[in-house]
């Protein structure tokens, strides 16, 4: 029994109860993806993969770049209500909801030149490209309620209600995939229909968002009058800490970015199965988020209560649950891979370039587990500028050996690179974590 509370104890049972409904949750945005990519998989060419694929791709750069809406809100408003300043913790919601709307329409705006752009970047076939285009003009429209979403999900996970947070993900995307299912199976809409279902879904999931907030803003108190959300100090240092989570959030999104744009220059059919296997990419990635998830709530709350024991304490327990989950998600990966490849696609070529490739997205999970898990440590602490630079220093070094991989014609090459750029980021960040570790003892320690 000793044996047992020292392996397990309720430290851990503390980190899976905050992180296991967030994977949970996240495991919900992959299957998303991979509905996306099956209803369009079954259809007659594989172009229309490739046009789901690119259209993503152009979202997500897109999106992401404003990615701090999440990452900040969930790390300010972890560290106001670790000081306990109710107030606070609203302020920080309402800056982050005022850009993401100025932000979303400024996208709208802005959509000519960056379809033009991306698609001049990219350069995928015609059929292609017609198809990614039909895809973007649709799914614009959702962008306010999108960026919107980003705060919401960020504030919540702040407050440690990983229950809403489920709840969230797993309404939104079913509500997403059942769309998908109708327009593009049942009403024959091809990639379009992925689009439409996308905007609908997004502008319910503001409405659900701001319900599960009320019983928080309730418990917490205060008032959004009087709350400062213009204070001068306050927006200073949300620019700062915003400039660098969108560089280097523009730096990942660009080497992924990298990924599809050499992958198109490979064929269509590689192109298509490099897209099927993003899935367990994607699967993998938001997984292992739920533990940088946990790690960055507990630790920008360890850090608002000064408590530098419990910010150690935080770092470790997350982390290596995270390696476990890593290790037993690449095991899943290898042994269930064939079906999950003959599920999202029954185009012959493209499965059997997917087994071919199958085995680099098998061991992504192990090579980017401290990538990830850092990730949420540096973000709770708030250190955002090692986090942006690490993740630059990464990224060159990985464009090099993408770019390698494109002269040698080999896509086996352009998987490892990835690999090795996943492998890169945690390495970078855990030779610095020493750096972020409070020296003075602080409060609670």
């Amino acid at each position: 029994m000793s044996r047992r509370r020292r392996w397990f104890g309720k430290g851990d049972r503390r980190v899976l109860a905050l992180t296991l409904p967030i994977i949970l949750s996240n495991a919900t945005v992959p299957l998303l993806g991979a509905v996306d990519t099956a209803v369009v998989g079954h259809l007659d060419s594989p172009h229309y993969i490739g046009a789901v694929a690119i259209g993503a791709l152009i979202f997500s750069y897109v999106f992401w770049g404003f990615g701090f809406l999440r990452m900040a809100t969930t790390g300010l408003a972890a560290q106001a209500h670790g000081r306990r300043d109710a107030n606070g913790v609203r302020a920080v919601f309402a800056r982050a909801a005022l850009i993401a709307v100025g932000a979303g329409l400024l996208v709208m705006v802005l959509q000519w030149p960056i379809i033009e752009l991306a698609m001049s970047l990219i350069a995928p076939s015609p059929a292609v490209e017609a198809s990614a285009r039909d895809y973007f003009h649709i799914r614009i429209w959702a962008s306010p309620a999108t960026l919107m979403q980003y705060c919401m999900l960020g504030w919540l996970l702040a407050m440690r209600d990983t229950r809403a947070v489920f709840i969230f993900q797993v309404v939104l995307n079913s509500l997403n995939m059942i769309l998908d299912i109708l327009f593009v199976q049942g009403f024959g809409w091809d990639v379009s229909g992925v689009a439409g279902a996308t905007v609908i879904a997004d502008y319910s999931g503001v409405v659900l968002g701001w319900f599960l907030m009320q019983p928080h803003l309730k418990r917490l108190g205060g008032t959004w009058r009087g709350i400062g959300v213009f204070d001068r100090a306050q927006i200073a240092r949300l620019m700062k800490i915003n400039g660098d989570i969108f560089v280097r959030t523009m730096a990942l999104t660009s080497a992924f970015a990298l990924f599809t744009s050499f992958s198109a220059r490979f064929g269509e059919v590689t192109l298509a199965a490099n897209a099927v296997l993003q899935n367990f990419l994607v699967f993998g990635s938001f997984a292992l988020d739920g533990f940088a998830h946990a790690a960055e709530t507990l630790v920008g709350q360890a850090y608002g209560a000064e408590r530098r024991k419990q910010f150690l304490w935080a770092v470790r327990k997350t982390t290596v649950w995270a390696i476990v989950s890593a290790v037993v998600m690449a095991i899943v990966f290898g042994l269930a891979g064939p079906w999950i490849i003959d599920g999202l696609t029954t185009i012959p070529e493209v499965r059997e370039a997917s087994y071919r490739y199958l085995i680099w997205a098998v061991i992504l999970p192990v090579t980017g587990v401290l990538g990830f898990q850092f990730d949420g440590v540096f973000l709770g602490a708030m250190q955002t500028k090692h986090w942006r630079n690490m993740m630059l220093l990464s990224v060159v070094l990985y464009a090099g050996l993408a770019w390698g991989a494109v002269m040698c014609d080999s896509n086996h090459l352009l998987w490892a690179a990835l690999n090795v750029f996943f492998l890169l980021r945690g390495v970078t960040l855990a030779l610095l974590f020493p750096t972020i570790i409070p020296q003075k003892r602080m409060a609670g320690a």
